[in-house]
């Protein structure tokens, strides 16, 4: 699981976040509902190279190490693993959420999409969204590409889990794309 915000400035983090749930009309029992801990931004990150998109995408070091491990590992066995995001401010994210709004999206519909900023694993710089050449990003279909299927089988022997499975506790729909670094 993410790493939950910590002393000293937790509280100051906890409140700037809450603020920001209620510019965005996110349920102020957000977290207790979906179960999901305040997540706090990586202090450091380090280039992973590009997305799919060609934009420059950052971990936290040891996720970057162990993502790096795990393509040369997947490559040995012909499969490409390609990122389609990682580290997201909350400020992205709060962006990101806040477009969706513009469109006419009802939050709750952003949110079985997307956890509220504040509370996604991207924050902490050990969450990564990973596609596959022969796949859209970001669509369900990826499970039943080889990259998943290897992903299923090795990802964990890199310290990588599936963070949103089916019928997960969260309310967020299944995502065989995210997988978070947990050493």
């Amino acid at each position: 699981m993410a790493k939950p915000a910590a002393a000293p400035h937790a509280s100051d983090y906890a409140q700037q976040v809450a603020a920001i749930h209620r510019e965005l009309g996110i349920p102020s029992n957000y977290a207790q509902r979906v179960q999901l801990a305040l997540c706090e931004e990586a202090a450091e990150l380090v280039s992973i190279g590009p997305d799919v998109l060609g934009r420059e995408q950052r971990l936290a070091p040891a996720a970057a190490r162990a993502w790096t491990e795990m393509c040369a590992g997947a490559q040995r066995d012909g499969i490409q693993l390609l990122v389609v995001s990682a580290f997201r401010s909350v400020d992205y994210q709060q962006a990101l959420i806040a477009r969706k709004l513009d469109k006419g999206q009802s939050i709750a519909d952003i949110l079985k999409v997307n956890a509220a900023p504040g509370y996604s694993e991207h924050h902490t710089g050990l969450a990564l969204d990973i596609t596959a050449p022969d796949c859209p990003p970001l669509e369900q279909g990826f499970e039943q590409t080889r990259a998943f299927n290897w992903l299923k089988k090795h990802a964990e022997r890199y310290g990588f889990r599936l963070s949103y499975p089916r019928n997960n506790p969260h309310g967020i729909m299944y995502e065989p794309w995210h997988w978070a670094y947990v050493g």
